[in-house]
């Protein structure tokens, strides 16, 4: 990482903003601080801004070498853009953390109305799970009362089958009853279902087209078809056709993130988008019609915080294409994160969220100094492989502690050998998926194949997962991971002293 990659305005807004959504508005929601003293630290950064605005106006400091001059002038530049971030982190907190004013007593509620916001999903015991945008509250004596708000509802299995036909956008009236998550958010079980209105006609055809995609892969044809639910899972974020074994193994294995729709799915696609344009249209008009393409497969796909966080980087790295940003990717992400969590404030809830963006900042700082520590140690394809997937481990194993209570370092080793079968295995079934829609007499040819990939990975799976996991407390965890870091960018520092003293040697 250069070192004007390290000192950087953006980075300092971004750090801002997660020290004020995590930390600073959950202490003052918790009241263990008040509103009086959550403004007295936005100013602190202000008072350190004029310190060094001062500081670098002193007439003596002409005496001071260049480069600590820089770091000076440049110091005023990010904490300006670090109060920024703080100051955008408490407004989304604020809206993140925004409840449903359901104006009749909980206890009351007995039916609820509303537009269906994601596709619902299969839950244990057949039921289906979809987040519901609230028009209206029944409450008893039929009482009706207009709100606004996000709510969880469970419908019962023997709706599941006509909800996920009518999907995202359709508006229900459900009856059921409140109740209360083990985190304290409020969840609707729901007793009946009534539709009220279809979709749209956009969101129908959306709804339609992931149906009959779902169809082709687990009813093909010919052949045996458990393939299929996993390909659905890479390609489409749909998992209630996943075989609950393999997801499992995954887990076990320390490998989820592999079948969670993220940047290395989204890599695939920008790959083969590439590869088909680029040549015909050049960089800049490929990178466009990439663009618009990511756009409208986000949109077929979902709203998946971890997806999303690849398309915006792909997005903004359509614009650093263009010439209108710097081409690096810390700042790339830094940039989508503020992106993110200002238009969806309620995503950077999400463990896939938090994790999704960890796992990234431990692969560009933590897994690229130790690419550069190692270099010509090893193989360098090994190298950069094994390098990224032990900083992406470094960086999410306080997370991971705190939330499931152990580690699974497996991963690390076995993910070098998931990815790369993932990643044909992507390939195959887009090709499978072409082939089936244009000549369905031949797609059985593919099918083999793609079993035996499945197969070879689900074996790959089950012998990692045998491995046990560490267990240990969060805090030691945490300080452990810290210390990890703090000592790989040490050595890291000193390679690239070393390394600039020897320069003008060479």
């Amino acid at each position: 990482m250069t070192e004007n990659a390290r000192i950087n305005p953006v980075l300092g807004a971004a750090c801002g903003m997660a020290v004020a959504y995590y930390c600073l508005f959950p202490l003052y929601r918790s009241e263990i601080i008040t509103i009086n003293v959550l403004l007295t630290l936005l100013f602190i950064p202000a008072g350190v801004l004029c310190f060094f605005r001062a500081l670098v106006s002193w007439p003596l400091m002409g005496d001071v070498k260049p480069q600590t001059l820089r770091i000076l002038r440049l110091t005023p530049i990010i904490l300006t853009a670090f109060t920024a971030g703080l100051s955008l982190g408490i407004g989304a907190g604020a809206q993140a953390a925004q409840k449903i004013s359901f104006g009749i007593p909980e206890n009351d509620v007995q039916g609820i109305s509303g537009v269906l916001l994601d596709d619902p999903r299969l839950v244990s015991g057949g039921r289906a799970m979809a987040a519901l945008s609230i028009r209206t509250i029944t409450g008893a004596g039929k009482v009706k009362v207009g709100t606004r708000g996000e709510l969880t509802v469970f419908f019962p299995e023997e709706s599941a089958e006509r909800l996920r036909e009518f999907g995202r956008g359709t508006e229900v009236f459900a009856e059921g009853a409140l109740r209360t998550g083990n985190d304290g958010a409020y969840l609707f079980a729901a007793e009946s279902l009534h539709i009220t209105k279809q979709a749209p006609p956009l969101e129908h055809f959306r709804t339609g087209l992931r149906t009959g995609l779902t169809r082709r892969f687990t009813q093909p044809p010919a052949g045996d078809s458990s393939w299929g639910g996993l390909a659905l899972a890479l390609l489409l974020g749909i998992r209630d056709n996943l075989d609950a074994g393999i997801a499992v193994q995954y887990r076990d294995a320390g490998c989820s993130h592999i079948l969670a729709l993220s940047g290395m799915h989204l890599a695939v696609l920008v790959a083969l988008i590439s590869f088909l344009l680029r040549r015909i249209l050049g960089l800049r008009l490929s990178a466009i019609c990439g663009a618009v393409l990511i756009l409208a497969y986000c949109y077929i796909v979902g709203p998946l915080p971890s997806l999303n966080r690849a398309a915006l980087m792909y997005l903004v790295g359509v614009l650093a294409v263009l010439g209108m940003l710097k081409r690096e990717a810390l700042s790339l992400l830094c940039i989508a994160f503020l992106i993110q969590l200002v238009i969806t404030p309620k995503a950077g809830l999400s463990l896939s969220f938090i994790l999704s963006y960890l796992a990234l900042v431990g692969i560009l700082i933590i897994g690229e100094s130790l690419n550069s520590i190692f270099k010509g140690k090893a193989p360098a394809v090994l190298l950069l492989s094994l390098s990224a997937s032990l900083g992406a481990f470094i960086a999410t194993a306080g997370v991971t502690a705190w939330f499931f209570g152990i580690l699974r370092p497996v991963g690390i080793l076995a993910s070098l050998i998931l990815t790369p079968l993932t990643t044909v295995f992507m390939i195959g079934s887009m090709v499978w998926l072409a082939i089936n829609l244009a000549l369905p007499v031949l797609s059985p040819l593919l099918s083999y194949p793609l079993l035996l990939l499945y197969r070879l990975m689900d074996r790959t799976a089950f012998f990692a997962a045998l491995t046990p996991g560490v267990k240990g407390q969060p805090w030691l965890i945490i300080s452990l991971s810290l210390l990890s870091m703090a000592v790989i960018l040490w050595f890291e520092y000193r390679r690239r002293l070393t390394a600039n003293r020897l320069e003008p040697f060479a």
